[in-house]
């Protein structure tokens, strides 16, 4: 249903082939894929691919499509300046991502589509490292793209259960509906601005609290609980003096987030090696069940369940990322998203222009205003 309250809610502005958000059966669907058939096992090379499939005059076979992506990471990395982390290590991480992404030249071919699908993971690991007053590490385009990632952040090589569970990551956030980061990406595309462009404006809609900056909250109420003995007692008062509970509820989703469920796994295969702390993922899901049977309890009528900020949170905080990377982390992997968009709407759509309804003061004869006619 058409909401007249200016957020288009109900609203179809394009016919995509990329993915489909089921909000009543808790349902994604990537180009035909179901989430949970993608989120175990693929790489985020190959969603790249089977998301620009069709998109651009070739794209090559799967292995080589992977080589180039690493061949545009170091292409990314090259960049950088002398001077970049005296002049960025001062700014919020995702301003400091964008500012390097806008370096990347316009253009709509495939090799600038895989330097703004590269670009992301190697400057959210420079602008982290610049942050702890150490240097940039140069990818090694020999890597899977996720390993890369993790081993530029942390100089050091990941083991393959962190590579598979960022792997996770990046798929299950790759592309979901026409959210606000690819609606913006989608109307500057439209203008044809080109790919780097539209990739600016999806990272400027992400780095809204109300969009992509929320997981880091959900760690925020984590460490103010304490013990899963406190979880019902903390949340209960939240609840009670009007707090949102970060990581519950969805615009589109009426039952649990798929994406959540996805995640969740990934952090529990992560967990069979040692890597995350049993302790933290004890007092997660005590947190979540108090959660949800608090909501249920007190806001009977609104659907509020899991979504996909919850288990995000956990999870990246487990592969070592700091809680305020992890806007930048998301844009790593939703970029493949906006650019497949934009390129879906370069080829299938026109230029977007919505109409509004003017609501503002009538004008007034000069007579009527009580101010003098103006001499003709």
């Amino acid at each position: 249903m058409n909401k007249d309250d200016g957020s288009l809610e109900g609203v179809v502005a394009a016919h995509t082939v990329l993915s489909e958000v089921d909000g009543e059966a808790g349902r994604l669907v990537i180009r035909g894929h179901e989430l949970d058939e993608i989120a175990q096992s693929w790489r985020y090379e190959d969603v790249v691919g089977l998301l620009f499939e069709g998109f651009f005059d070739t794209l090559p076979s799967a292995s080589a499509l992977r080589r180039a992506i690493g061949r545009a990471r170091r292409e990314a990395f090259e960049l950088l300046q002398p001077n970049d982390d005296a002049l960025l290590r001062r700014m919020p991480p995702i301003e400091a991502v964008r500012a390097l992404m806008a370096r990347l030249p316009d253009g709509d071919d495939l090799p600038t589509a895989l330097r703004l699908v590269a670009a992301p993971a190697v400057y959210t690991a420079a602008v982290m490292r610049w942050r702890l007053g150490v240097p940039a590490l140069a990818p090694d385009d020999a890597l899977p793209h996720a390993a890369d990632m993790l081993r530029m952040l942390h100089g050091r090589m990941p083991t393959p259960a962190q590579g598979a569970a960022l792997d996770t990551y990046l798929v299950t956030v790759c592309d979901h509906g026409l959210n606000a980061s690819t609606f913006a990406a989608r109307v500057v595309a439209s203008t044809g601005a080109g790919l780097a462009s539209a990739v600016l404006a999806g990272i400027s809609a992400l780095k809204g609290p109300l969009h992509g900056g929320a997981p880091g909250p959900v760690l925020d109420a984590l460490d103010a609980i304490g013990t899963a003995a406190n979880a019902r007692a903390w949340l209960e008062e939240a609840v009670a003096s009007g707090q949102r509970l970060m990581g519950f509820g969805h615009r589109i989703y009426r039952v649990r987030d798929p994406r959540a469920d996805a995640l969740k796994s990934a952090l529990a295969r992560l967990g069979q090696e040692g890597s995350v702390n049993a302790a933290r993922f004890a007092l997660a899901e005590a947190a979540e069940q108090a959660a949800l049977a608090i909501l249920r309890e007190k806001k009977p009528g609104r659907a509020l369940e899991t979504n996909v900020e919850f288990y995000t949170a956990l999870l990246l905080e487990a592969l070592g990322f700091g809680r305020e990377s992890f806007t930048c982390v998301f844009a790593a992997g939703r970029v493949s998203g906006w650019v497949a968009h934009a390129r879906e709407q370069v080829k299938k759509g026109r230029l977007i222009r919505p109409q509004s309804v003017y609501v503002g003061p009538s004008p007034q004869a000069p007579e009527e205003s009580g101010e003098p006619a103006l001499a003709h």
